[in-house]
């Protein structure tokens, strides 16, 4: 057999991710490859991370771009902060929640779970009673947007709850950055993850994570090493920071990071708070035609993401039929339900380059044709 060059048919990405990827992020992938300690990729380097820092609206110094995806971002967070045998109070509204536990007992500390019902946001009043019940929890650990559900915590007054029981808060910001409201510094998140592939509209592969003084601290004060070389925020920070010359640690994805921070100006250029109010604007529109084809949403409007929307699959529609039509007729991808949700509903992205009027009319012509 032989075998030549791939050539994939292009589509739509209007799934979870990953997200329409932008022709100007391409054509960054492509720009010559440079070493990883080149005094030029080294100056970009500074870039990304004042661009994270926009994006993040944080002025965290530890404010960097992980070379893996953003579940390597999560292990991240847990991986430098937890310790064994420390109590961690975790949300769970969804998959990504789920996750989290698996890190925490990984680590050899103890979960305490906080569940809620697939599709609603994480409850205030549960996670006080967790803190009443456990006052000796070291941290608070959520889903800022669920991307299995499509829906919207409140990470500020969560953020609160934590600090008010000197707790550190783990935040998943996987699905948020970029695309509705986050402020890190004004909401005192500790520590969070992102990842490239969502409203960042960039290739998928890099994890932005950024930690905040009290979690440096935590850091700083750990019984031990991080049980994790490559992820061991210690080691890292000498590659992603100092003036001049950087310590080698690995070779990071250099094309990868053209397109991260060809992603991330884009954003900047755009406005942060214009692309929160885009992602919003092409919801109401996809909502509008939703509901003329007699689609209902899963999640209640006051806790929806604009740019990852739940819909129950009608009765008597054959999933998997609708979603290959989509795909094989009009090259458009949305996403399958998970978990709780596998089966019953369809999850449709409008997140960063896909959050457009062209895609959203794409979509309801195509959800049309799919279902007669």
């Amino acid at each position: 057999m032989t075998i030549t060059s791939f050539h994939p048919t292009p589509r739509t990405l209007m799934g979870p991710g990953p997200s329409d990827v932008s022709p100007r992020v391409l054509e960054a992938l492509s720009r010559p490859t440079i070493g990883h300690l080149d005094p030029e990729f080294v100056k970009m380097m500074d870039e990304v991370k004042s661009l994270l820092k926009y994006a993040f609206k944080t002025e965290n110094e530890l404010t960097i771009a992980v070379s893996a995806p953003g579940s390597a971002g999560m292990e991240t967070c847990f991986v430098n902060l937890v310790e064994p045998g420390e109590k961690v109070i975790v949300c769970v509204n969804g998959v990504f929640g789920g996750r989290m536990v698996e890190n925490v007992e990984r680590l050899g500390a103890t979960a305490v779970v906080v569940e809620d019902t697939w599709g609603e946001p994480v409850s205030i009043d549960k996670v006080n009673q967790a803190f009443e019940q456990h006052p000796d929890a070291k941290f608070l650990a959520f889903v800022h947007a669920e991307t299995s559900t499509g829906a919207l915590s409140d990470a500020k007054t969560l953020c609160q709850l934590a600090q008010a029981n000197d707790a550190l808060t783990i935040v998943d910001a996987v699905t948020s950055l970029g695309g509705v409201e986050l402020r890190v510094d004004e909401w005192g998140i500790d520590a969070i993850y992102s990842g490239s592939q969502k409203c960042l509209s960039c290739v998928p592969g890099i994890s932005p994570v950024s930690f905040g003084p009290r979690a440096v601290e935590k850091l700083k004060q750990r019984n031990g090493k991080v049980p994790s070389w490559f992820l061991d925020q210690t080691l890292v920070m000498s590659y992603w920071s100092g003036e001049g010359k950087r310590s080698y640690h690995h070779t990071a994805p250099v094309n990868s990071l053209y397109a991260l921070h060809e992603s991330l100006v884009m954003l900047q250029q755009e406005g942060l708070e214009n692309a929160w109010a885009r992602h919003q604007a092409q919801h109401e529109a996809l909502k509008e035609g939703l509901t003329e084809l007699g689609i209902e949403f899963i999640v209640d409007e006051a806790h929806r993401l604009p740019q990852l929307n739940t819909v129950v699959i009608p009765e008597g529609v054959d999933d998997a039929a609708v979603r290959s039509t989509l795909l094989n007729e009009f090259n458009l991808e949305i996403g399958a339900g998970l978990g709780a949700l596998a089966g019953k509903a369809w999850r449709i992205g409008l997140m960063g380059y896909a959050a457009r009027r062209e895609n959203v009319a794409l979509c309801l012509a195509a959800l049309k044709s799919a279902l007669k």
